[in-house]
């Protein structure tokens, strides 16, 4: 006899039922409405991907993380682990066509397989903005101010989450002003996104792997004690903008920020709640020269990567396990077979005055009905019954406050 077989999705997979769907719902409808309330134009692209391409990107263990394979024409493919290396290839594809500055938006499934922890799945939905072909800091600030909206929209404010935000080439500025050479940039870099997830000795032997002295590994955290960012023209600016945008509150200069991918260039930011129970909420930051690496023109780019896993966890902390689940919508019941046909009429007139209609399929008593019209979230209910339909009104009944008022049925 066949071994049974479990129902669980596979390991670090999800599935979404209804309960589930309301809260990514309320998350993607934020991310929609702040892509597009700051003008991001919507693309998508296959969830596979060539793994040549992957692998061109260096600072993570690229073999390891991601699923890949080869299919039936002996191509090396793989699942996308993130959104901006095939970015960067639907853009270098086109990139003569296409009209510089590009704002993109996309919600994409993504997966990694890595070890599970807190906040982080093999496979999760991840907003992605970015503007292609812009030098100035108001791409930074237009990426970040989208976010903060997004989070804003969420029902978060402030006081619940904050943007740190730093320079990789502010740092290496600093690292360069203290006698370390910039070929020790990258491995400084590297070193230095580990910090606070191992104790600083490993990452002093990490720095002293890569080539790094003991007096250049002092000055490297002598230099993350930094806490002005005034002498960063770069990041002046972007905090000047946030105050002219209105959400410099916000915002807070972190040294430490570095991302750990190679292809940042200039500013980089993480989000994080304020009271540092999660992961990461969001990160991005200035990838100027990821589509030379795959071929392309030189471009400038800003963009920034938000999971879905983190922030639901966020609200439901914040707002509470049932916030997303509104009610909404009516409830259309009837108690005898006879008054069906003017249970679906009733329902086909609701819906074409735009309301969200949940037709019972058969007839039922009002005890049932009420019970489940009120577990399925329905903000009001209607049970026709023999003397409603004779008269041509009924009771429209709001399920919170227990008002009445009456509907006509013709």
């Amino acid at each position: 006899m066949a071994d049974k077989m479990g129902f669980e999705a596979p390991r670090g997979m999800r599935d979404f039922y209804p309960a589930d769907m309301v809260w990514r719902n309320k998350v993607f409808d934020a991310f929609r409405a702040a892509g597009e309330a700051a003008g991001f134009e919507q693309y998508d692209a296959c969830v596979v991907e060539n793994y040549d391409l992957l692998a061109r990107k260096a600072g993570e263990e690229v073999g390891d993380q991601i699923y890949h394979f080869f299919d039936k024409s002996e191509r090396h493919i793989a699942l996308r682990p993130e959104m901006t290396p095939t970015l960067a290839r639907m853009v270098a594809q086109r990139q003569k066509e296409l009209s510089f500055p590009l704002k993109w938006t996309t919600i994409a499934q993504c997966f990694r397989y890595e070890r599970m922890t807190k906040g982080r799945k093999r496979e999760h939905y991840q907003w992605n903005l970015d503007i292609i072909g812009e030098d100035s800091v108001l791409a930074e600030a237009e990426v970040i101010g989208a976010a903060c909206d997004a989070l804003r929209r969420m029902g978060l404010s402030p006081s619940d989450f904050e943007v740190r935000v730093s320079s990789r080439k502010f740092l290496g500025e600093l690292l360069a002003a203290s006698g370390i050479p910039a070929e020790k940039h990258q491995q400084v870099f590297l070193a230095l996104d580990k910090r606070g997830k191992m104790p600083d000795s490993e990452i002093a032997a990490m720095l002293k792997d890569g080539g790094l002295s003991e007096s250049e590994v002092a000055a490297t955290f002598s230099i993350m004690e930094t806490k002005s960012y005034e002498s960063s023209a770069e990041l002046t600016e972007l905090f000047h903008l946030a105050s002219v945008a209105g959400f410099a509150d916000c915002l807070r200069f972190d040294i430490g920020v570095i991302r750990g991918l190679s292809y940042y260039t200039g500013i980089v930011f993480e989000c994080f709640d304020r009271k540092g129970e999660f992961r990461a909420i969001f990160g991005g930051g200035r990838y100027d020269n990821l589509l030379t690496t795959i071929g392309g023109e030189p471009t400038s780019a800003v963009g920034l990567g938000f999971g879905d896993v983190v922030v639901t966890e966020l609200l439901k902390s914040r707002l509470g396990e049932s916030a997303a689940a509104a009610r909404k919508g009516v409830a259309v019941g009837f108690m005898f077979p006879e008054q069906r046909d003017a249970a679906v009429m009733l329902a086909a007139k609701l819906r074409a005055e735009g309301k969200r209609v949940d037709l019972a399929l058969v007839n039922q008593k009002p005890k049932k009905f009420f019970s489940h019209a009120d577990s399925s979230g329905a903000a009001e209910a209607v049970f026709l019954g023999p003397d409603d339909v004779e008269k041509g009104v009924a009771r429209l009944k709001n399920l919170e406050t227990r008002e009445e008022k009456e509907i006509c049925l013709r």
